[in-house]
């Protein structure tokens, strides 16, 4: 074998081991992603979750307005990514505890009543109006002691939220978007799809509450929203019981 031969020899070995040195890192670094995706998510390898949809307000049972739907799309593709499996459930047929797989929950506490008792039950220190005749009122939120009403088009609100049933975060997470709107539900879902990995470096698999503001959404649609503040001791920490009238 002369000089020239073994000189190419040589660049075909190199150039074989340093294509499969490349493919082996790019699989390292994807498998380690997907598993990090999967851990924030609560989505191991063919695990099932839960899309826990709400009804429309003032529509026929089982009725999902538009914007709803878009959010359970978005929800559908994450969960696809951790090669998982998702499970449709009415709001009123979740008849169940938390923990076990992992819950997707859309919708405000007005149309989704499994909303309502997460709300109670995980977030006591959240309030929203629900009262039909509360006029600008309606879909207010209150947190701690702050107020958020609802400027319809223009500024709304929504809650993302990452909760577990223990402190250390080993059991599935619970994920709930509740908004003012249905169009605030799907910018949180979107929210959630765009930032997760910067979420996660933040909070682990930990638990946190953040609101969300929409912006300009008749012009916008669920695309511009800002991160208002992270509520989560405020939202978790129980409000206090209203004063009782003095005696005369």
């Amino acid at each position: 074998m002369n000089d020239d031969v073994r000189n190419i020899v040589l660049g075909l070995a190199a150039t074989g081991i340093s294509a499969s040195l490349g493919w082996l890192a790019r699989t390292y670094l994807w498998r380690r992603k997907l598993r990090r995706k999967q851990a924030f998510f609560g989505l191991p390898e063919n695990s099932e979750s839960l899309l826990v949809v709400n009804q429309k307000a003032g529509g026929p049972e089982l009725s999902v307005s538009r914007h709803d739907m878009f959010a359970l799309l978005e929800l559908s593709a994450l969960i696809k990514e951790c090669n998982a499996h998702a499970r449709l459930v009415a709001h009123d047929a979740t008849q169940q505890g938390f923990g076990e797989r992992t819950e997707f929950c859309v919708g405000g506490p007005y149309s989704n009543r499994r909303m309502a008792a997460h709300l109670s039950s995980l977030l006591p220190g959240m309030g929203v109006n629900v009262e039909a005749d509360a006029g600008p009122e309606l879909g207010a939120f209150r947190i701690g002691g702050e107020h958020y009403r609802m400027d319809r088009g223009r500024s709304e609100y929504v809650l993302l939220a990452r909760l577990t049933a223990d402190r250390h975060g080993d059991s599935r997470p619970v994920f709930l978007f509740c908004g003012q709107r249905a169009i605030t539900n799907q910018a949180a879902t979107r929210y959630l799809a765009r930032h997760h990995e910067r979420l996660h470096r933040k909070h682990g698999t930990g638990s946190f509450v953040l609101l969300l503001k929409v912006v300009n959404s008749q012009a916008y649609g669920p695309d511009v929203v800002e991160l208002v503040a992270d509520v989560t001791r405020a939202a978790r920490t129980p409000l206090p019981e209203p004063a009782a009238d003095s005696a005369s």
